[in-house]
């Protein structure tokens, strides 16, 4: 493991010019030879899109192959990367809520969706006025990539937490307006814990819905973050916040939101979104599906 380890740091400092011929060869590879997890890809974009044709479904899944090839070459390079590199090639726009947020001294959850590229976004952490910036990860089978991926995400004065530990550590710290916690949050939930259901993208969606539960316990303020891809390289985020309808929010309020949100970003360009994950897998398993329209 520690070759691999060696090996793959001296990779990450090869310029993205040359992963990027890395990248060509994998989309090449993906989309007219091997076709990973193409079935998968193709199902979840045309239940996803039913109004598009054949073409335009095929045309959404190549780029979709060159976005995700990218992705890879981009996680990889983020071993190396340097704090001045991601600010020149990611835009953080409407900074302003963070300063709001503290100047309420409440804290912050960031709501991200997979949309290509949010493991760029620990850099955040440079450039908030908050002193605790908490990326929030899931545990994967493997030690060594999770070991490896926490450390990526612990970069920028970020400090990684286990989605396991987090709720615990909200708990625990003072809501004062100096900690913000990221969600990638449209994350599928398992089996056991599909609980609430709605309809995101034309299909019945189990939804993960912890951070729902935080926004009517505590007064924290939610964020959602609107990811944009610019040009090969280059990002540019948006910031938004979440207001209840009323006083305060109610059950099941953040998550409808933030899913309509989403929902819209992926519109604008489909191909930006992880198509190849199986989001929709455990749709049977819903107890409680919220039939209203987002």
């Amino acid at each position: 493991m520690n070759f691999l380890i060696k090996i793959l740091y001296l990779i990450s400092r090869l310029p993205l010019s040359i992963l990027y011929i890395f990248s060509d060869v994998l989309f090449f590879l993906n989309h007219y030879i091997i076709g990973y997890r193409k079935k998968i890809i193709t199902q979840n974009l045309r239940n996803s899109f039913p109004e598009k044709s054949n073409a335009e479904i095929d045309a959404i899944r190549k780029k979709f192959y060159l976005n995700f090839s990218d992705y890879l070459a981009e996680t990889v390079k983020s071993f190396t990367l340097s704090e001045n590199e991601t600010k020149f090639r990611f835009q953080h726009i409407n900074q302003k809520v963070f300063h709001d947020a503290k100047s309420e001294g409440k804290n912050i959850i960031l709501l991200a969706g997979h949309v290509f590229n949010w493991e760029w976004m620990n850099a955040l952490a440079t450039i908030v006025p908050q002193n605790h910036t908490h990326p929030v990860y899931r545990k994967v089978n493997s030690s060594f990539w999770e070991n490896q991926m926490k450390k990526i995400r612990s970069k920028f004065g970020n400090e990684a937490l286990e989605a396991n530990e987090v709720i615990l550590n909200i708990f625990r710290n003072k809501n004062n307006g100096d900690s913000i916690y990221l969600f990638v949050a449209d994350q599928t939930p398992h089996v056991a814990h599909v609980n609430y259901g709605l309809e995101f993208l034309n299909q019945k969606t189990p939804a993960f819905i912890g951070y729902d539960k935080l926004a009517t316990r505590m007064d924290m303020i939610f964020i959602y973050c609107e990811m944009k891809k610019v040009k090969r390289g280059f990002y540019q985020i948006n910031y938004h916040r979440i207001v209840p309808e009323g006083e305060k929010f109610i059950e099941n309020e953040v998550v409808k939101k933030f899913h309509r949100l989403l929902e819209n970003t992926i519109n604008k360009r489909p191909d930006n979104y992880l198509w190849s994950h199986r989001k929709w897998k455990y749709q049977d398993s819903i107890k409680n599906f919220d039939a209203q329209k987002l």
